[in-house]
């Protein structure tokens, strides 16, 4: 079995499709737009495929408070070069659950929110809460925001096991209009884990034999992240149609991962109902200090999870938006985004081959937007 996973990868998934759902951030002093999202999503890549749909509706309650509630699912199966190695092809499905406010009171927003998320092996239950400052008329906003989560971790093969994880993660940015078509955003985040953090199916090798994973139980990360909109005004002196993005992240822990990602990404209007956005991503990281592809003798910790060897990134992507209506406040809008990712892993070896495992992946996403 190799269920346990999944439930890393998924929420991945999950905000990589909650981000696609809008863009760039509003104001602080502006409450979120009414509207209704439903998308499908697919990736299939490494053995594994992962689809389901995911839903998001937006109401306002007065010019005060907005209230949102989402619902993500996936169902999983496949045989992973973990699962070909140490367990079995399996499958399992994931639903998550999401409540969110935000309270508009002069030029702060607060936001609050609550997702649980639930699959046979792994319990999720997240809380946060976050505000955002206005200063200098709008021309600059500055962000703090507050997670908690709790996890309970379980065996599908052990009707006994059970441990637990809890999270905590901190934030603090700030947002800069630079000139009318020019903005930049500086983010810091910390993030604490303590519990459970290694997966109860995947083994470590010792010698060539197989013996399970021994991760520490506590893990402090830090990400700092860079983040630059252009507006462009290449076909339209008037109008800016047209704009670039450059985006950053730098990352390190206390298991001595550090890690790089770079995103450049351009965006154009083809008439005023087709929108279209192509993006390019490098990403590139160290491996774990007690990490490797085969141990010549037992550890105090030890693991062979290909997510903590070092290894690069390379993905493509494409966004095709079509404007059907714009009438006021009522807009309805269809998208089709579709990526292709490169996975090099140097130091983590596919045992069938005797060679450094890489392989490809493919996501799929499919929109339909209503702004009411």
């Amino acid at each position: 079995m190799d269920q346990w996973r999944t439930n890393r990868a998924c929420p991945l998934l999950t905000a990589i499709a909650l981000l696609c759902f809008s863009s760039l951030p509003s104001a602080a002093a502006v409450l979120p737009e009414n509207r209704a999202d439903m998308m499908y999503h697919s990736y299939s890549g490494g053995g594994v495929k992962v689809d389901g749909p995911a839903l998001l509706v937006r109401e306002g309650m007065n010019d005060k408070a907005s209230l949102a509630a989402s619902y993500y699912a996936d169902s999983v199966s496949g045989a992973s070069i973990d699962v070909v190695t140490t367990a079995s092809p399996y499958k399992d499905k994931r639903e998550e659950y999401g409540l969110s406010a935000d309270y508009l009171y002069r030029d702060s927003l607060l936001s609050f929110s609550y997702t649980t998320s639930k699959e046979s092996d792994y319990l999720a239950d997240t809380f946060g809460f976050s505000i955002a400052q206005e200063l200098f008329s709008g021309l600059t906003t500055v962000n703090l925001g507050y997670t908690t989560g709790h996890d309970v971790v379980k065996r599908n093969t052990d009707t006994t096991f059970e441990q637990t994880v809890d999270r905590y993660q901190y934030k603090v940015g700030l947002s800069q209009i630079i000139t009318k078509s020019l903005i930049m955003s500086l983010n810091y985040e910390a993030v604490t884990d303590d519990g459970y953090l290694n997966n109860p199916y995947r083994s470590a090798l010792v010698l060539g034999a197989a013996v399970p994973e021994r991760y520490p139980r506590t893990r402090d990360s830090h990400a700092v992240a860079l983040q630059v909109r252009k507006g462009l005004d290449f076909f339209d002196k008037q109008e800016l149609r047209s704009s670039i993005k450059f985006d950053y992240r730098y990352f390190l822990d206390t298991w001595d991962i550090t890690a790089n990602s770079a995103e450049l990404g351009y965006q154009q209007y083809f008439t005023k109902r087709w929108l279209a956005d192509w993006h390019l991503r490098y990403y590139t990281q160290t491996k774990a200090v007690f990490y490797a592809d085969s141990f010549s003798r037992e550890f105090l910790y030890m693991a062979r999870d290909k997510e903590l060897s070092s290894f690069t990134e390379q993905s493509l992507g494409m966004k095709i938006t079509y404007r059907w209506v714009d009438h006021g406040s009522f807009k309805f809008t269809q998208s089709f985004a579709y990526d292709y990712l490169k996975f090099n892993y140097d130091d983590f070896t596919d045992v069938r081959t005797r060679q450094p495992y890489a392989f490809n992946a493919r996501t799929l996403q499919l929109f339909i937007s209503f702004w009411y």
